[in-house]
C-alpha cells in the first residue's frame, strides 16, 4: 500500500482515509481493501497483455507472492497457518515444503492459461496445493485417524472460503484449481504415511492417529503403484501446462463461461477485461473523462492525474 499511495494519487478518493498514504483503494476498485490495478500491474501481476505481448515472463513467479488486498492477505495467511503447521507436525517440513513450492508454481502456469486483460495475482495456490495434500493425505492414511471427519470438515470449510474470495476481481481462481490439483497429486507421492511419534509426545491436535497400529498399517498403505501413477500424472500436467504457455494458448476462446468462476461480476464491482479508451477533457481545473464505449462519463475535480491512474479510472467508467 506504500507504493500504492492511494491519497496522492486518487487525491483522497480512499478507503479507511485516515490511513494516509497506506489508505485502500475505494471499494468499488478494489473489494478486498486493496491498491488500484496499475499499482498490482506495477508489483508484477499477472495481465494477458503483458504476457503475450510483452512476453514478462517473469510475472509467472512475482504474482506467487502478491495479494489483492488487506482481505485476501488475511485470510490467505490464516488459513496457510492453521493447515500448514498440522501437516508439517504431521509429514515433517521438507515434505510439505516441496507440495507448496510445487503447487503454487503449476497454479502459476493454470492461471497464465486463463488470463484476462485484467491483473491476477495467484499468491492463493500454494495454500490450495496444501488443501489438495491434505485430502490426499487424509484418503491415504484414513484409518490411521481418529478424528477424520473433523479435519474433513475443516478441509472443505477452508477449501470453500477461498474459493468464493475467488470469485472477486483480481484473485485468481483458476491458479487455486491447479494448486489444489497437484497438491492433490503430490499429496499422493510424498504424505504415503504420518511421521510416527511416541504416544507420550503425542499431543492432541486435528490429525490424531492410532500409534498402537501405525507401523503395521504403514506397511498396508505404502502402496508404491499409486504413488507412481499420481507422480505421472502430475509430470504430465506440468509438461502440458509448460507447453500450452510457451505457445501462447489461451483458453478462455473455447470456453466463454469460463471466465465466471474467475470473477463474478457485481453492482459493487467490475470484473470488466476490455480496454476501452476514454476521451479526456480539461476544463475549469476539472477532468472529465468519458467511456467511448457506452458514453459513460465521470468529472473528476482534480486535473493532476497519471496517465496510468486515468487508465484505472477509465476501467471502472467503462465497466
Amino acid at each position: 500500500m506504500f507504493v500504492n499511495d492511494c491519497w496522492r494519487k486518487s487525491h483522497g478518493e480512499c478507503a479507511f482515509k485516515s490511513l494516509g498514504r497506506l489508505s485502500f483503494q475505494p471499494l468499488s476498485e478494489n473489494p478486498l481493501l486493496g491498491p488500484s490495478c496499475s499499482t498490482l500491474d506495477e508489483m508484477g501481476a499477472l495481465r494477458q497483455n503483458f504476457l503475450t505481448n510483452k512476453h514478462q515472463t517473469w510475472r509467472l513467479f512475482t504474482c506467487l507472492w502478491l495479494h489483492a488486498g488487506a482481505i485476501h492477505l488475511t485470510v490467505n495467511l490464516c488459513s496457510v497457518v492453521f493447515i500448514g503447521i498440522h501437516l508439517e507436525q504431521e509429514f515433517g517440513s521438507l515434505r510439505i515444503g516441496i507440495i507448496y513450492i510445487l503447487s503454487a508454481f503449476c497454479g502459476s502456469l493454470v492461471a497464465t492459461l486463463f488470463l484476462q486483460n485484467r491483473p491476477a495475482v495467484s499468491s492463493s495456490s500454494a495454500l490450495f496445493g496444501l488443501l489438495g495434500a491434505m485430502l490426499s493425505g487424509l484418503i491415504r492414511n484414513w484409518k490411521f485417524y481418529i478424528n477424520k471427519f473433523a479435519a474433513l470438515v475443516a478441509l472443505i470449510c477452508i477449501t470453500m472460503i477461498n474459493l468464493v474470495l475467488g470469485l472477486l476481481p483480481y484473485v485468481d481462481n483458476f491458479s487455486n484449481i491447479g494448486g489444489f490439483i497437484s497438491g492433490f497429486l503430490i499429496g499422493f507421492v510424498l504424505l504415503f504415511s504420518p511421521q510416527l511419534r511416541q504416544a507420550s509426545q503425542k499431543k492432541s491436535s486435528l490429525f490424531d492417529y492410532r500409534v498402537k497400529r501405525s507401523i503395521k498399517l504403514k506397511l498396508k498403505l505404502d502402496r508404491p503403484a499409486l504413488r507412481s501413477v499420481c507422480l505421472v500424472l502430475f509430470a504430465i500436467i506440468l509438461a502440458g501446462c509448460l507447453v500450452a504457455v510457451l505457445h501462447g494458448v489461451n483458453v478462455n476462446q473455447y470456453c466463454s463461461w469460463c471466465q465466471y468462476i474467475d470473477c463474478v461480476p457485481s453492482k459493487w464491482w467490475s470484473c470488466n477485461d476490455k480496454a476501452l479508451p476514454c476521451k479526456t477533457m480539461v476544463t475549469g481545473g476539472r477532468l472529465m473523462l468519458t467511456c467511448t464505449g457506452n458514453d459513460n462519463f465521470r468529472v473528476f475535480p482534480f486535473t493532476n492525474i497519471s496517465q496510468t491512474r486515468i487508465e484505472d479510472l477509465c476501467s471502472l467508467i467503462c465497466s
